[in-house]
């Protein structure tokens, strides 16, 4: 069947016993896991949706930040950019440590740490100290990566689709959505409640979190010193081919996704539409189908359809840029655009996480941060290029260059698919970091 030279297992651990009713093999042993509940999960997306959108509310709120602290265009500009390379180097610097300590509390430190910065952000009345909280915030707002990676270390590998499916819809949630709620609530109590709301909901989440989520017991005896854990993070790239070649179709789908929703403002806002900023924020709600396919796919994953899921919504992100392109004269061919591109991405997505965190689930942090890396990378090569060559080329030159991501996307899919090393070169991610390099039949 195709998909299973991904099909990876790991070590069953094992959690507390008040927190699933259940008990499982001791660390170390072999044996059945059982999966977390259904109300854990959930409550794993609520929060990993409400860390992430604190990344995107400032977005439509530039121009009411920036006349209120009498901050130049430029300047105003520099806080989406501060806060995406707060969040670029919070996956390198922050995430990591899930490995190696306690995940439940450094979740909850991350939290109330975001919380002082929401903090800052709400009260700032200077230009510096706004863009220092927004800094902090991208920063401190990768605590979304830990509590994937936390979720997908709780479920059983039969089921670890489905978990991760089912956490990556809060994501996709959170990121969709965050433009349309501080849109609306600016307009109704201003900019600063927006961070005041979240800094509220983000200490109760971190509140809830401490008092549900069962002590990490997994993080070795002999923890790495910081240098080498961040240094083995870079060796399981040069060692994983599968996680090079995820992190590659992670790039491109985001660079594709950011295409869309970078510059899909502009011609809505142009002749013959003339959106308001409110009804183009409202379009995000058509994305959140993207949701359904995380979990759909998750669930696909955990049958054994990991490339077959790949291939699929490969295809169907190739095939979005074509209704896309009636955007001018269709509201209709956006919409349908818009849906089928939002359901490729997650499902590539939860497919792409599903896979690399089974490759080392001892450096489960350290792969899913060092994967959102390349995320972050094809999100912002596909936000510069589509806003420059919409200036140069119209809504038509858009189109080609995101049909360009999802076709170069497809094409690895199909070239390299019968590629894919074997689950029997997976080690413990101790290795990685205290044992040199054993010998490995080549792919």
């Amino acid at each position: 069947m195709p998909g299973n030279d991904e099909a990876v297992t790991r070590r069953s651990g094992r959690w507390s016993g008040r927190w699933t009713g259940r008990r499982t093999a001791a660390r170390g042993g072999e044996g059945p896991a059982s999966a977390p509940s259904r109300g854990v999960v959930v409550l794993f997306a609520v929060a990993c949706g409400a860390a992430v959108a604190n990344v995107y509310f400032s977005q439509p709120l530039l121009v009411t930040m920036g006349h209120d602290l009498a901050m130049s265009p430029a300047l105003v500009g520099s806080v989406v950019t501060l806060t995406q390379i707060g969040y670029g180097l919070g996956l390198f610097l922050l995430v990591p440590l899930g490995d190696v300590t306690d995940r439940r509390r450094l979740i909850v430190a991350q939290l109330l740490l975001l919380v002082v910065a929401l903090t800052v952000v709400a009260t700032a009345h200077t230009a510096a100290v706004l863009l220092a909280g927004m800094a902090a915030t991208g920063l401190l707002a990768v605590v979304t990566q830990t509590l994937v990676a936390f979720a997908a270390s709780l479920a059983p590998p039969a089921g670890r689709g489905r978990v991760v499916g089912l956490v990556t819809s809060g994501v996709v949630i959170g990121i969709l959505l965050a433009r349309t709620a501080s849109g609306l609530m600016a307009d109704l109590a201003g900019w600063r409640s927006v961070y005041l709301a979240s800094a509220s909901l983000t200490a109760l989440l971190a509140l809830v979190l401490h008092r549900v989520l069962p002590p990490h017991g997994d993080a070795p005896s002999t923890p790495p010193r910081y240098g080498q854990l961040l240094r083995s993070t870079i060796t399981l790239f040069a060692r994983e081919r599968l996680l090079r070649l995820r992190a590659l179709f992670g790039l491109l789908v985001f660079a594709a996704f950011s295409t869309l929703w970078s510059s899909v403002a502009l011609p809505l806002s142009e002749a013959p539409y003339f959106l308001s900023h409110s009804a183009i924020g409202a379009l995000g709600l058509i994305g959140v189908a993207g949701a359904l396919a995380a979990t759909v796919a998750g669930r696909l994953n955990d049958r054994g359809l990991s490339r077959r899921t790949t291939g699929i919504a490969l295809a169907l992100l190739a095939a979005s840029w074509l209704p896309l392109a009636f955007t001018r004269s269709s509201l209709w061919g956006l919409f349908v655009g818009v849906v089928l591109l939002d359901l490729a991405v997650q499902a590539v997505h939860v497919t792409n996480q599903t896979l690399i965190y089974a490759l080392h689930p001892d450096a489960g942090s350290r792969l899913i941060g060092g994967y959102m890396v390349f995320y972050s990378i094809g999100s912002a090569t596909g936000a510069i290029a589509a806003t420059s060559l919409y200036t140069a080329a119209g809504w038509g030159a858009v189109c080609a260059l995101g049909a360009a991501f999802s076709c170069l996307g497809l094409a690895l899919w199909a070239l390299t698919g019968r590629g894919s090393p074997g689950s029997a070169t997976r080690r413990a991610a101790s290795a990685v970091v205290e044992r040199p390099r054993r010998p490995r039949t080549a792919p």
